[in-house]
């Protein structure tokens, strides 16, 4: 069974940095370089929203929200996704869930991890 756990998020005031780390552990099946990985995120009362993720056709998507803002990178020999956040607006807080999708196109969550941005 594979665990995700994020950590990281905090309180921030606008144009602040954080930095969100996801650990992934567990048996892994496929390549964790190239598994889907990535990062969502859901304000109170909104739906979950994709905020930056590794595709399987081997680039990035992103919001158009965090775009030049926000970086996602991952260390496969940590098992590790990160997502810088920079520039933060009010609008960034939301609670941001780290995603992966394995080879057998099994995905998993974690469990979250609180983002709030003051003005």
């Amino acid at each position: 069974q594979v665990q995700l756990v994020e950590s990281g998020g905090g309180l921030v005031q606008a144009g602040g940095s954080l930095r969100l780390s996801c650990v992934a552990s567990g048996t892994i099946f496929g390549i964790f370089s190239t598994n889907v990985m990535g990062w969502y995120r859901q304000a109170p009362g909104k739906q979950r929203e994709l905020v930056a993720i590794f595709t399987s056709r081997g680039n990035t998507d992103w919001s158009d929200s965090v775009k030049g803002r926000f970086t996602i990178s991952r260390d496969s020999a940590k098992k590790t996704v990160y997502l810088q956040m920079n520039n933060l607006k009010p609008e960034d807080t939301a609670v941001y869930y780290c995603t992966m999708r394995d080879s057998r196109n099994v995905n998993y969550w974690g469990p979250g991890t609180q983002v709030t941005v003051s003005s």
